[in-house]
């Protein structure tokens, strides 16, 4: 599977494969991947190309390509569907000659039995060629929304809510943040060396290392082929973490000895992160709803080695009368739709609905409900999502007001110098991708008071 035709190939049925089970795409493409292990650098990087190039902008290929076909795009067959869309990527996003991916996608039709249909694939790539010049548009003045959906291959309804929210001036460059390339971060694991060490033994290993914001143990890395293959990392030096994704246990006041609880836990950065301040005498219980989940933490602290971590199968919806009062921290980090992740995954826009919304917030609460009582007395619950929804974000805020003891307590004085000034009356805090330097994130925190009854607020 080195040759490129064959590149193309398996690119494409990661896509079919993608559309006809609705498998997400890292776990597509890191199926693929796996098999071409031992293939050379470049084919593997021109595959994991096209297909989150694809992925990433099938609502403007489709657009595109409805233009030059006679049959709309959600009307064709699967593979050749997928086939004009790669190919249309190919040439509109990438530097493969023209002639090259018409004649790549001739040759895959007729190879995979659509020979009849050949015909109709060279036709509406080769008049892609000819007019791509001359794409329009929706009229930007006429429906802007409209425009900004097709522009930056965003569904229409998401478009709609941030614009409603946040302006279409706000919208617009989270949608060119969502297109842009994402550095890969990583957060220091400062019981096993400081950031000044790892940076030097990084940078001395080959890689390209930049500080990253907000954080003196964080860092940009690039210039490496595979993560595994660096020697700070297999020793559990560093943890691959968004900035965004360490606020969460940068805002509580832990300290060494103190008992934390991660309710959704996986893959385990925020536990590592909780853990490399409680130290060994201390414990982090890490849970989450699968054993599949909890191998992904323990595979991670296999590699880090943290004795402190101790890793569950819970669904957290579910009370654990054994945690009552005994958490000094709980870590609300909950399952969300993921709205300010999608430059990460390129695919979320496209497996979130309005009513999964509705139903995420509900789960949510759900699990709020069942794990409040788990904070002791002067102990705090950090709440976070990686989503930009007021119903999973700030509605979900009120409701633990409304719904338990717990009190807000402001985050001020724990946030880097950009993003003071942020939290306002209602003490928490978002973070938009494109306008900040992380990913799209929410935070709140709360404390219950000592002395206060471990029981729902109002007798609820």
């Amino acid at each position: 599977m080195a040759d490129k035709v064959n590149i193309r190939e398996a690119a494409l049925d990661t896509l079919v494969d993608m559309e006809q089970t609705g498998k997400l795409s890292h776990i597509a493409t890191g199926e693929t991947l796996m098999r071409l292990q031992f293939a050379p650098k470049q084919d593997r990087a021109f595959y994991t190309l096209l297909c989150e190039g694809t992925t990433e902008q099938r609502i403007y290929l489709d657009y595109v390509l409805d233009r030059f076909s006679r049959t709309k795009m959600k009307k064709c067959r699967p593979l050749i569907r997928n086939l004009l869309r790669l190919s249309a990527y190919q040439i509109l996003f990438t530097g493969v000659r023209d002639a090259a991916a018409c004649n790549e996608a001739v040759k895959i039709a007729r190879k995979r039995g659509f020979g009849s249909l050949s015909g109709f694939v060279n036709g509406v790539l080769r008049s892609l060629v000819r007019e791509k010049a001359k794409i329009k548009l929706p009229d930007r003045q006429k429906d802007h929304e409209l425009y900004l959906s097709v522009r930056y291959s965003m569904p229409l309804w998401i478009v709609k809510m941030f614009c409603g929210r946040l302006g279409p001036e706000v919208t617009e460059k989270m949608l060119v943040s969502f297109a842009e390339a994402r550095p890969v971060t990583i957060r220091t694991n400062l019981s096993k060396i400081n950031p000044e060490k790892l940076s030097e033994e990084l940078k001395t290993s080959g890689l390209v290392v930049e500080e990253a914001p907000w954080f003196s143990t964080a860092f940009y890395i690039s210039g490496y082929d595979y993560i595994g293959k660096i020697p700070a990392f297999r020793r559990g030096c560093f943890s691959i973490q968004d900035i965004s994704s360490m606020l969460p246990v940068s805002l509580a006041d832990l300290s060494p000895g103190d008992t934390v609880v991660d309710l959704c836990a996986a893959p385990g950065g925020k536990a590592f992160h909780a853990a490399d301040i409680v130290g060994a005498g201390g414990q982090v219980i890490a849970r989450d709803l699968t054993e599949y989940k909890t191998e992904l933490i323990k595979e991670n602290n296999d590699r880090i080695g943290y004795h402190q971590i101790k890793t569950e199968v819970w669904d957290a919806t579910i009370p654990d009368k054994r945690l009552f009062g005994k958490a000094d921290l709980v870590l609300a980090d909950l399952p969300c739709s993921g709205l300010g992740i999608m430059g990460r995954k390129n695919d979320i826009k496209y497996h979130i609905s309005p009513g999964q919304l509705e139903e995420l917030a509900a789960l949510q609460r759900k699990i709020l409900a069942a794990s409040w009582r788990y904070v002791k007395p002067g102990g705090q619950l950090i709440y976070s999502t990686c989503t930009i929804n007021t119903g999973e974000n700030e509605e979900n805020v009120r409701w633990i007001r409304e719904n338990t003891p717990l009190k807000s307590v402001s985050i001020e004085d724990k946030l880097p110098p950009d993003l003071k000034g942020r939290t306002g009356p209602e003490g928490y805090l978002q973070i938009l991708p494109g306008i900040d330097k992380g990913d799209g994130f929410f935070a709140a925190k709360f404390i219950l008071p000592d002395g206060q009854e471990n029981k729902p607020a109002s007798g609820k």
